[in-house]
């Protein structure tokens, strides 16, 4: 196995604080873990600026999208226990989606459709449904942001935001392509359906007690309450959008404050988005991977969850979408981005590195070649605007020896 050179992963701090006296994030902290070992940490500048709060090891923050292995993994968890299969169609589960059509090709308006298959639970794993997101490109995504297709606040439930969705066509015929959309957030309905819990509690009981994730949820735990970060946004417009953005005088203003922020209360439990927690919590849940499922989950479904799901990589499936990683030289697994040839993902890495991201810039990594855990975590919306993960990527193959 690899070692480090540490005088090399000593310039990650350095690199950590160019993005921050360039005031590009507020904070920031990286974890790296080797063989279950820790060889680096460090953290830099502020959870939250306008309080002069520094960013800790501890400091709590939204990790959006890193929630999506998460709630794959429960999916995994009740899969193996014989409750379903994944070629399942999702109306088993969830009735509003059991007459399905899709858009036709080339269609201008969201009533242009043609009856398609109902998806199935891995077309779901896989970003391969036909489902959208609102801030994708396309008709489907500008009906879903009209309608406010959004698996968070306190207004509705998971149920009650899935049944709405379902009422909307499918961007295409599953199965024929690839885009990130709400699929993971649908996943978190079947897993109530099939537990007979609350996706919250599902995840303390199964997986966050068992590994001790204390601080992990879908609301802020009240004792976290005065670590938890601010988000920010270099954006003048939507944070949100990852089109054609308008950027603001201020590249750190404040979308989502620290104190009254949305995370405060919250009925809908986004599996796809909805988490927020500590660095250390999240290692925990990736030293769970690492060494074969800690009697939660079978080693093989591990196995079988890491490898590529799709036909090539991403980009051979005609993808129109956001995605948190390159799609060149990437495939997808079940819950995150497998990579297939570093060349042309045009960043450093290892072939079977498993991976995926949050929109507020927060990322992670599997390395089984050389035993590698890395996580980063920072709070900056969207995670496009800045190439900092091939960055750290390449920062951390430098350091290694």
């Amino acid at each position: 196995m690899s070692s480090f050179d540490t005088a090399r992963l000593s310039r990650i701090g350095d690199w950590m604080q160019t993005y921050i006296d360039a005031r590009r994030f507020a904070g920031a902290s990286v974890l790296v873990q080797q063989g279950g070992a820790e060889v680096y940490f460090d953290s830099r500048g502020h959870r939250d600026v306008a309080r002069d709060k520094p960013w800790e090891r501890d400091t709590v923050a939204r990790i959006y999208s890193m929630t999506k292995p998460i709630t794959s993994v429960a999916i995994m968890m009740l899969a193996e226990r014989g409750l379903f299969h994944l070629d399942a169609p999702v109306s088993d589960f969830i009735p509003a989606f059991a007459e399905m059509c899709c858009l036709v090709e080339g269609a201008t308006r969201i009533d242009q459709t043609e009856p398609c298959a109902v998806p199935t639970l891995h077309q779901l794993l896989t970003h391969t449904s036909g489902l959208s997101y609102p801030f994708n490109p396309g008709i489907l995504g500008e009906a879903m942001t009209e309608q406010k297709i959004e698996f968070r606040g306190n207004t509705e439930t998971l149920a009650q935001v899935c049944d709405r969705a379902a009422a909307l066509p499918l961007a295409f015929h599953p199965g024929s392509r690839w885009e990130y959309s709400i699929a993971i957030d649908i996943l978190g309905r079947v897993v109530e359906v099939v537990s007979g819990k609350s996706l919250e509690q599902f995840f303390i009981d199964e997986i966050f007690d068992p590994l001790g994730m204390d601080e992990t949820r879908f609301i802020v735990p009240p004792h976290t309450a005065d670590r938890f970060a601010a988000c920010y946004t270099p954006l003048a417009g939507n944070a949100f959008s990852v089109g054609k953005v308008e950027t603001a005088a201020d590249t750190l203003r404040v979308i989502d404050d620290a104190k009254g922020s949305a995370f405060d209360d919250v009925t809908c439990y986004s599996g796809g988005g909805g988490l927020v927690g500590t660095i250390d919590d999240y290692a925990k849940f990736l030293e769970m991977i690492r060494t074969g499922g800690a009697g939660l989950i079978g080693p093989k479904t591990l196995d079988f969850m890491m490898r590529n799901h799709l036909g090539g990589d991403i980009a051979s499936m005609g993808p129109r979408s956001f995605a948190e990683q390159p799609m060149e030289g990437m495939g997808f697994g079940l819950g995150g981005a497998v990579l297939l040839d570093p060349g042309r993902a045009r960043a450093a890495g290892s072939v079977g590195d498993f991976s995926w991201g949050g929109m507020a810039s927060t990322f992670f990594w599997l390395d089984p070649v050389h035993d590698l855990s890395v996580i980063f975590f920072t709070q900056l919306i969207p995670s496009s605007t800045y190439p900092a993960r091939p960055q750290l990527k390449a920062l951390i193959h430098g350091a290694l020896t």
